[in-house]
């Protein structure tokens, strides 16, 4: 049985690569009926944020990647990685080591000044003799002093590190007792029996450590896929105005979790020239062995092109539903479906969605100055009358075509271009001459509201 595992740091927000990771740990585990789980590694208590553990929580409920069992928090785990030191320390494969600060201070100074590379040089490897007063000790693990590790990574290929250049006996516990990141994430992920670790490739040089561990308490070691990071345009690491940002600001900002998602596959992933998953589909076809070996780009344009095509695809109920968050409250609205119809082709986020809709819905404060003097000519105010006596006299008004009927009677009657009509009247309801149609403006407004409308514009006019 696959068993994936995310496990993020509690010490800011879940960002976009992390998100990633996840997303293909999950896929990957739930396409071979497997388990996935949700591991916040908050043994770093100095750094750790219990806001940023909430935030990580939240994201999943929002994007709705369900994860088996509870959250595991590794703070509430400490008895179990205590007994797993006792065993390295019983064993011989770990030690006490009496080195103070100072003393690595001074040896790392020492080692520059050589142009050495800095590492501890394992004083207390072998000690066996009275340790020094007033220093508690820290534990290290004794790693190997010579041959190679090899990362057998699906994704790169074998990595293989010198074991002289990248170790020395790096500490498992520090002297306040608290275990350190490289050795809990081995026993977690051995106790958790988590066969398949996908990860961005910045972890890559822990896994060497992490190796040290597993073959010293006797685990398995599991497959690991190391992927490569999200770069910007440039090729650069990703900030946040490229878009390394909180997972949930992206809710914010009108983005939908399929959307999402679907971006975040394709990042580095590909089916053929596919471009719109399912999620139903991505668990089918995803295959981590199909992992891009070179970094992916972060494109904002391929996002908004998804997003936008998931609100025009989704169930008018639904989006009414979703623009409350946005201070839009449509649900009970009766010119709901209308109105949806007309604004989600033309909108790439549902905040701009929102925007869009109350540019309709509520009467205009403010007039283009510029499209205002373009829009009203001599007739224009004659027009409008005209337009406003035939609404007045109008008893069913329902649909945008019986607007749309009315708005002909009077070019006909008038012997007038449609732009003649279109122009003011379009200031008159949105104050601007951009947005859809007129008929479908005044369908979803009703026949009050357009001639309240009418008779403001025409007020600012005189």
């Amino acid at each position: 049985m696959i068993v994936t595992r995310f496990a993020p740091s509690p010490t800011g927000y879940l960002h976009i690569g992390g998100l990633r990771t996840a997303l293909f740990s999950y896929l990957w585990a739930k396409k071979n009926g497997g388990k996935f789980f949700l591991r916040i590694e908050d043994t770093d208590k100095a750094r750790n944020s219990v806001e940023a553990a909430e935030a990580i929580v939240k994201a999943f409920e929002w994007l709705g990647l369900s994860y088996d069992g509870e959250v595991i928090y590794q703070s509430s785990r400490d008895e179990i990685y205590a007994k797993y030191i006792k065993q390295l320390l019983d064993e011989g494969k770990a030690y006490y080591c009496y080195m103070s600060k100072e003393e690595l201070a001074e040896l790392r100074e020492t080692q520059i000044a050589a142009k050495e590379r800095t590492m501890y040089n394992g004083k207390y490897r072998d000690f066996n003799g009275t340790p020094p007063e007033g220093v508690t000790p820290a534990i290290r693990i004794k790693a190997p002093q010579s041959g190679i590790i090899t990362v057998k990574d699906k994704v790169k290929g074998d990595v293989v590190f010198n074991a002289l250049d990248i170790l020395d006996d790096f500490v498992i516990a520090r002297a306040d007792g608290s275990p350190t990141y490289n050795f809990v994430v081995a026993v977690d992920d051995a106790l958790m029996g988590v066969n398949e670790v996908i990860r961005g490739d910045d972890h890559l040089s822990n896994t060497p450590k992490q190796i040290v561990v597993y073959e010293a308490l006797g685990f398995k070691i599991p497959n690991f896929y190391h992927v490569p990071m999200i770069h910007n345009h440039d090729g650069k690491k990703l900030s946040k105005r490229d878009g390394a940002t909180d997972v949930m600001e992206y809710k914010e900002m009108g983005y939908t979790p399929e959307a999402l998602l679907n971006f975040l596959v394709r990042l580095g992933w590909s089916y053929g020239d596919q471009e719109i998953f399912s999620m139903e589909e991505m668990k089918e076809l995803f295959n981590p062995k199909d992992i891009n070996k070179s970094a992916s780009i972060y494109n904002t344009q391929k996002l908004d092109w998804l997003n936008s095509h998931y609100i025009k695809n989704m169930p008018n109920t639904e989006l009414a539903e979703l623009l409350t968050q946005y201070d839009l409250v449509l649900t009970s609205h009766d010119k709901k479906e209308i109105l949806l119809d007309v604004i989600k082709e033309r909108a790439k986020t549902l905040k701009e969605l929102a925007e869009l809709a109350k540019e309709i819905l509520e009467t205009p404060t403010v007039y283009d100055e510029k499209a205002f003097k373009k829009a009203f000519k001599e007739d224009s105010i004659e027009v409008l009358n005209t337009f406003g006596a035939k609404l007045t006299k109008a008893d069913e008004l329902h649909l945008p075509s019986d607007y749309h009927q009315i708005m002909e009677e009077v070019v006909n009657e008038m012997n007038i271009g449609f732009g003649k009509i279109g122009q003011p009247l379009r200031i008159a309801l949105l104050g601007k001459l951009s947005g859809p149609g007129l008929d479908s403006v005044m369908a979803i407004i009703g026949k009050n509201e357009t001639m309240l409308r009418i008779a403001q514009v025409i007020a600012v006019h005189s």
